[in-house]
């Protein structure tokens, strides 16, 4: 699936495709706010959550490496290549 059809799709079909195709990467916390990082295919996507709420306030996708750098001291890349 290409981004922009991600970003098409009805949040709830975003997280189900995250759930069956995304591969967890880290997660970290930003004021009140849980976000897990997830690679998708091409792309990644940033799941956002209030602290200590499972319900998903939005998902942040992006393409560009720029977007990674708050999340680059959390990631193993020893995981990834599993």
């Amino acid at each position: 699936m290409t981004i922009a059809a991600f970003k098409n799709l009805h949040q709830r079909h975003q997280a189900a495709h995250l759930a069956r195709h995304g591969r967890p990467l880290a997660e970290r916390t930003e004021d009140s706010f849980d976000l897990r990082l997830f690679a998708v295919e091409n792309f990644y996507a940033e799941v956002w959550h209030s602290r200590g709420d499972e319900a998903i306030l939005f998902i942040h996708v992006f393409d560009r490496p720029s977007g990674l750098s708050d999340y680059l001291p959390l990631i193993s890349l020893g995981e990834i290549s599993r």
